[in-house]
């Protein structure tokens, strides 16, 4: 199945780079792209369940679903994301 996701927060190829890292690593979702420009995330899974631990994971991140809560601590989690994905590079 592939899925798209909204997020808030995504600001540049750092975020993106730390997006696609740290998913890659849970190896449940392949496929992964991230587009800084309509502020989306693609990727392939197997089940539903694969969605929900995303979500989560990027939410911890510090990148939210499009209309869930994105209080200042977690657009600060995005910052620090940002950097770690620029020093990746």
């Amino acid at each position: 199945m592939k899925t798209t996701l909204e997020i808030q927060n995504l600001k540049c190829g750092g975020c993106a780079n730390t997006i696609t890292a740290k998913l890659s690593e849970i190896g449940l979702v392949n496929d992964i792209m991230v587009n800084n420009e309509d502020n989306t995330i693609s990727f392939s899974h197997d089940n539903e369940k694969t969605i929900d631990i995303v979500k989560s994971l990027l939410n911890k991140l510090g990148y939210p679903e499009v209309g869930d809560k994105n209080a200042l601590t977690t657009k600060a989690k995005s910052f620090v994301s940002c950097a770690i994905g620029r020093m990746n590079k």
